[in-house]
C-alpha cells in the first residue's frame, strides 16, 4: 500500500506528490531550493539552493515520520555540474559523518534560476 505525504513545509505541484510511502520507505521526490515563506528561491548561489532544497527534503521526510538519520539515499541533480564544489561545501554540513549513499547529475531540464534538485530515499516508522 502507498500513502502520499505532503507538508505546507516545503514546495509542492500538481503534477508530482512531495513523497511516497511504500514498503517501509519514503522516496522523496526532487526538491530545488524554494523558500515556502517567500515562494521565491532562497538566494541565487548553488550554497543557498542546496541548504533551501535540503530543508525542504527535511520537513517532509518529518511529514512522513521519518528522521534525518534514516536516509539511506541521496540523489542530487545539478543545472551547472561546475558547481559540483559549492554544493558538497554546503552538503558536508548536513551529513558531517556517515552519510547516506548519493550520485550526482545533471539537471535535465531548464527551469529559471534553479541551479539544485535533491532527492531521497528513507525508512519509515
Amino acid at each position: 500500500m502507498r500513502e502520499i505525504v505532503s507538508t505546507s513545509d516545503a514546495p509542492s505541484s500538481p503534477l508530482y506528490s512531495q513523497a511516497v510511502k511504500a514498503g517501509g520507505l519514503v522516496y522523496v521526490s526532487g526538491l530545488v531550493g524554494i523558500d515556502v515563506t517567500t515562494g521565491s528561491l532562497a538566494g541565487s548561489t548553488i550554497q543557498e539552493q542546496t541548504r533551501q532544497a535540503l530543508a525542504n527534503c527535511r520537513a517532509v521526510l518529518r511529514a512522513a515520520g521519518a528522521a534525518w538519520e534514516d536516509i539511506v539515499e541521496v540523489g542530487v541533480l545539478l543545472t551547472n555540474p561546475a558547481d559540483f564544489a559549492g554544493m558538497n561545501e554546503e552538503y558536508a554540513t548536513w551529513f558531517p559523518s556517515a552519510p547516506p549513499s548519493r550520485y550526482v547529475a545533471k539537471l535535465g531540464v531548464e527551469l529559471p534560476g534553479v541551479l539544485v534538485s535533491i532527492r531521497m530515499t528513507a525508512f519509515a516508522d
